[in-house]
């Protein structure tokens, strides 16, 4: 199939927001600012699918994407002892091992990318992916689909009951206390002895 040059240049343009978007994941230093470069990475991915005609799944990318990437923001501000994740934090461990295997895996995609030889079996034109995937997902493997949803609520409903006793900064029946901005120092956001009603005045 012959696409038109400003198919080509979109598709080198969104190839290198996804790539620099998913490098930057490991470079910031906040698990919130993590999940929006990776939502980034994700979503120039799904347009790429929708310039190679795969609407559907360009459309589903970009909404399982931004509902998981919001809600991995949303969990890491609530659960994340570095408040609201945005403190700063080292993202990436054993880094010469991650180099040397990040180099090594992109070289060996990168080479079936372009080596192999991939088979040619086109679609009848007339099918209608959209359908075919509703009657997989209606037909033989609803059960499937559906246990493996109600397992997902359930674990979700569980974390949230089991991590509900403990405030983000101890126990939340004791009053507990959020950290201080450093070491031994007083605890964040707490007003500072004499100022009258708790209020902080910027000069």
């Amino acid at each position: 199939m012959d696409y038109p040059l400003i198919v080509d240049i979109f598709f080198l343009l969104l190839a290198t927001l996804a790539v620099v978007s998913g490098w930057r994941v490991f470079c910031t230093d906040s698990m919130v600012r993590a999940s929006f470069f990776l939502l980034v990475s994700f979503i120039a991915v799904g347009v790429i699918m929708i310039l190679l005609t795969a609407e559907y799944l360009g459309v589903a990318m970009f909404f399982m994407m931004a509902v998981e990437m919001m809600v991995m923001a949303i969990f890491m501000v609530m659960f994340m002892m570095n408040p609201a994740g945005l403190n700063p934090m080292m993202m990436v461990h054993q880094h010469k091992f991650s180099i040397a295997a990040g180099v090594a895996i992109f070289v060996v995609l990168g080479g079936v990318a372009l080596l192999s030889e991939f088979p040619d079996n086109p679609l009848p034109a007339d099918l209608d992916p959209v359908a075919s995937l509703g009657n997989e997902l209606l037909g033989d493997s609803m059960l499937i689909f559906e246990s493996a949803g109600i397992v997902l609520l359930t674990t979700m409903i569980g974390v949230v009951v089991l991590s509900s006793h403990r405030g983000r900064y101890g126990a939340a029946e004791e009053g507990s206390m959020p950290p201080g901005l450093e070491p031994g120092g007083d605890p964040a956001g707490m007003p500072e002895e004499g100022d009258e009603g708790g209020h902080h005045h910027c000069h």
